[in-house]
C-alpha cells in the first residue's frame, strides 16, 4: 500500500514537472535549478491535494456542526492565505532552496569521513514498510511534542508561536496560522531529526502529509471527539481546542505563568506520560487572556493586546513581542 501510494505520487510528479514546471523554468532561463525544482514539485503536488480535500470534508462540516460562530468574517480568509503560502508556496520555497542544500552538504561530508546516518529500522530487521512507517511517526510525533511543549516554556519564544494562539475563531485554515520563523525552526528541527534516523525521502514525505491532514482537523470549528477511549488514542479537535483555551492551554494551573496542556500533535499518549493532558469534556473559547479588555476598579476599560489583521502586520508584531520578551521572566 505504502509503495503503490509512492507509485502515484511519483508519476504525478513526473507529469507536472515535465509539462508545467521544467518549460516554464528554461523559458525563465532557471534550468539550474531544475533538481530542486523537481523536488519542489513533490510538495506543491501533495499540498494542494491536502487543500482541496481538506475543503471537500472539513469546510462541509463545519458548516454542519460548527462549535462557535464567527465574530470575524476575516478569520478564515487570513488564516487560509497562511496555509496557501505553507503548503504551496512560500515554504516549498525556504525548505527546498535553504535547508535541502545544507543538509546534504551535511550528509557528503559525513559520507567522506565514512560516516553514515544512523537507520532506525536497521534496530528491527525484516519490518516492513508499514511498520517502519509508524515506527518513524511514533518518533517524529515524540519529537515534535517536546518541540511544542518548548515552544510555551521560553518566553520569547512564546512571542512567535503566541501568533498561532491569539485565533479566537479557529477553523479548518488554522494550523498554518503560524509565524515564519517559528515554522522554519520546526522545519529545521524535524529534517535533522528525520535524517539522522534514516528516514527514507518517499516516506518522510507521507509522514509529513499524514501529520499536516491531522492536525487540520484538531483546529477546524467542528464538534467532534472521539470518545473516552478514542480520545486517549488520537488528538481530537476537543482534545486540542483545550490547548487554544483562554487562560488553560498556554498557561500554568492558576499561576498566570507559561505552560499549559494538550501538547500532543497527534498521540495524546505523550501528554498522559508527562502529565500535560486536560481531558475536561468542553468545547472551550480560544485565545489568549490578554487580548481581552480589562476593566480597572474605577470602571476604565484597558484594551486587549493587539495581534493584527492581516499577515504582514501579525509578522512583523510577532518579531516585536519575541524581542521585547527576551530575557523577561516567562509569564503570559
Amino acid at each position: 500500500m505504502m509503495q503503490l501510494l509512492s507509485d502515484w505520487l511519483g508519476m504525478a510528479q513526473g507529469w507536472l514537472f515535465e509539462t508545467v514546471i521544467q518549460p516554464f523554468l528554461f523559458y525563465a532561463g532557471l534550468g539550474d535549478i531544475t533538481e530542486e525544482a523537481f523536488e519542489g514539485t513533490e510538495w506543491l503536488l501533495i499540498g494542494l491535494a491536502e487543500m482541496v480535500l481538506l475543503f471537500l470534508v472539513l469546510r462541509p462540516m463545519e458548516a454542519m456542526i460548527p462549535v462557535h460562530k464567527f465574530t470575524d468574517p476575516r478569520a478564515r480568509w487570513n488564516d487560509f492565505i497562511y496555509t496557501a503560502l505553507h503548503r504551496l508556496g512560500l515554504f516549498t520555497v525556504v525548505i527546498f532552496f535553504t535547508l535541502d542544500p545544507l543538509l546534504d552538504h551535511l550528509n557528503a561530508l559525513l559520507r567522506l569521513e565514512n560516516v553514515h546516518p544512523f537507520n532506525l529500522e536497521s534496530l528491527f530487521p525484516g519490518m516492513g514498510p508499514l511498520g517502519s512507517f509508524v515506527l518513524y511517526l511514533l518518533l517524529l510525533d515524540f519529537v515534535d511534542y517536546w518541540y511544542h511543549r518548548a515552544s510555551h516554556q521560553f518566553n520569547w519564544w512564546w512571542g512567535l508561536h503566541s501568533l498561532h494562539h491569539s485565533q479566537m475563531n479557529m477553523n479548518l485554515w488554522s494550523d498554518d496560522r503560524n509565524h515564519v520563523l517559528d515554522d522554519i525552526l520546526r522545519d529545521i528541527v524535524m529534517a535533522l531529526v528525520a535524517i539522522g534516523v534514516g528516514v527514507p525521502p518517499a516516506q518522510y514525505v507521507l509522514l509529513v502529509s499524514l501529520s499536516r491532514m491531522v492536525q487540520s482537523l484538531q483546529h477546524a470549528n467542528v464538534r467532534i471527539h472521539f470518545g473516552a477511549i478514542g480520545e486517549r488514542l488520537l488528538v481530537s479537535p476537543r482534545f486540542h481546542r483545550m490547548h487554544h483555551a483562554i487562560g488553560v492551554g498556554h498557561e500554568s494551573k492558576g499561576k498566570g505563568t507559561l505552560g499549559g496542556c494538550n501538547f500532543a500533535v497527534l498521540f495524546p499518549v505523550w501528554d498522559m506520560l508527562f502529565r500535560t493532558a486536560n481531558f475536561t469534556p468542553e468545547f472551550v473559547q480560544t485565545g489568549i487572556r490578554d487580548q481581552l479588555p480589562r476593566t480597572a476598579p474605577d470602571g476604565s476599560v484597558t484594551p486587549g493586546r493587539e495581534y493584527g489583521r492581516g499577515f504582514w502586520q501579525q509578522q512583523w508584531l510577532g518579531l516585536k513581542r519575541m524581542v521585547h520578551n527576551f530575557g523577561k521572566e516567562p509569564t503570559e
